[in-house]
């Protein structure tokens, strides 16, 4: 039995995920006619990854936005060559995607040390343009952070994915007993007595239609393409999200949840997955599980009951359905052992696969 020792929650109180920037490139110095002068090429605006910054922290210690390097230094009789002008390093966190305001991708920042320019440096004056220097580049960037977890938890609101967090870990998120979506996201730790660390991202609830930017929308969605593997969170009873809307079964809500992957991209219905059903201490519950599961193994058999087009193209194939009650503790300490199993299970299908792409290619090599 894998024991774990203690689980440690960091809770995002101002989350920022995203943040708008100026920046320009310094401009070039001016070159000296007479002497045949070159001025020095302005400095350039880079964006560098590091794991000890967060783009709150920047927005509160730049709170203009505003990142400008510096100007090439003249030409002159003492330096006919200008000095350059130094470069300038924006420190973001790890995870970072920098665009344009027309959304053209500039760079991916995945570890620690990525970087990218985002602003060139303006030339010196020389000869070919009459010693007169141009401006550095100036843009306006975005820089977008998606989460980097282990497990991402995904669920519709109420279905207790915060009050599973609480029995998980020592978080205190806000808990209601009606359809409440958590609105910042928070990362924590699960601290193993080996010294194993996992990280569990809590992301806002989703709600129909967030692939179309409806609730949190694109807000949530993001940050599920970082993690590893995904955790349903489904109330064994099932659940309404306001008097207007239809009352859904958990088959139906595990079939909603897959759909708004789906359409937000594709790609995510292949990712690693357990299914967590909670509330195992509602009447009826052991029955409404069982219903569950048969559906689960069988969806095609099952999914009339929806609308054709929410209904997914592909079903998420679980690793494990693991029923659990955040309420009385039911079943959590057997979650976090499947928790830990299928990440490893994961890494040791990659490491088999690399090896056997390796081998692959030694036996071409050879031949």
């Amino acid at each position: 039995m894998v024991q774990l020792c203690r689980v440690c929650f960091r809770k995002y109180g101002n989350f920022v995920d995203n943040l708008r920037l100026y920046v320009r490139g310094g401009a070039g110095g001016m070159g000296l006619p007479r002497l045949g002068g070159h001025g020095g090429n302005g400095g350039d605006v880079w964006v560098v990854a590091t794991k000890s910054m967060t783009l709150k922290g920047i927005k509160d210690k730049y709170p203009q936005n505003r990142f400008v390097a510096e100007v090439g230094a003249n030409s002159s009789v003492r330096s006919l060559k200008g000095e350059r002008g130094k470069n300038i390093e924006i420190l973001v966190p790890v995870g970072v995607t920098v665009t344009t305001d027309d959304d053209r991708i500039l760079g991916e920042l995945n570890a620690e040390g990525d970087r990218v320019r985002v602003a060139r440096g303006g030339h010196g004056g020389s000869f070919s343009s009459t010693f007169l220097p141009s401006k550095g580049q100036s843009r306006q960037v975005r820089l977008d952070l998606k989460l980097i977890a282990d497990m991402g938890l995904v669920g519709f609101p109420n279905a207790g994915k915060s009050s599973l967090l609480t029995v998980l870990s020592n978080a205190t998120p806000q808990i209601a007993s009606y359809p409440f979506t958590t609105l910042k996201p928070q990362i924590g730790k699960l601290l193993y007595e080996d010294h194993k660390q996992i990280s569990v991202a809590d992301l806002p609830g989703l709600i129909e239609g967030a692939h179309m930017n409806k609730g949190m929308g694109h807000k949530f969605l993001k940050h599920v393409e970082r993690t590893k593997q995904l955790l349903f969170v489904v109330d064994v009873c099932g659940f309404q999200l306001a008097s207007q809307t239809p009352f859904r079964s958990a088959f139906e809500a595990v079939q909603l949840l897959t759909k708004e992957l789906e359409l937000y991209k594709e790609e995510l219905v292949s990712k690693p997955a357990l299914l967590v059903v909670n509330k195992m201490d509602l009447p009826d519950a052991d029955h409404k599980l069982q219903q569950l599961q048969k559906q689960i193994l069988n969806p095609e058999d099952f999914c009339h009951t929806l609308p054709e087009n929410m209904t997914p193209k592909s079903h998420m194939a679980f690793r494990h359905v693991v029923p659990v009650s955040a309420a009385t503790g039911l079943g959590v300490d057997r979650l976090k052992e499947f928790i830990r199993e299928s990440l490893e299970e994961e890494a040791s299908e990659a490491t088999e696969a690399l090896r056997q792409q390796r081998l692959q290619l030694l036996r071409h090599h050879s031949q």
